[in-house]
């Protein structure tokens, strides 16, 4: 299963972004075959409808899950419609790296 994660930055070291539609990169995790990528989020500047936008783009990359500090309404209305899990995460300030360690175990 794809799970995308919003992030800082595009490396391991960048910090997790509690922002969903204005998050700077996704980290894409599988957690089937291990595989990670970092996808910058081209949607982050628009001026209305990033969270939209957002969440189509991820389900176009086949995104089930999704961990996030916040989705706007709209962006949570059309991610359940997309039958994408959201997952708010409380413990904010922390890494990619150490989100993934959690996810692997």
């Amino acid at each position: 299963m794809k799970i995308a994660i919003t992030s800082t930055g595009d490396n391991f070291t960048s910090k997790f972004d509690d922002r969903f539609g204005r998050s700077s990169w996704f980290c894409l995790y599988d957690n089937e075959n291990g595989n990670i990528q970092f996808i910058e989020n081209s949607n982050k500047n628009l001026s209305g409808g990033a969270g939209t936008k957002t969440a189509e783009m991820i389900a176009e990359l086949g995104v089930k899950q999704v961990i996030s500090g916040d989705f706007g309404p709209k962006a949570k209305s059309l991610l359940e419609q997309l039958r994408i899990q959201m997952i708010i995460l409380e413990e904010r300030d922390q890494t990619i790296q150490e989100l993934l360690n959690r996810l692997k175990h």
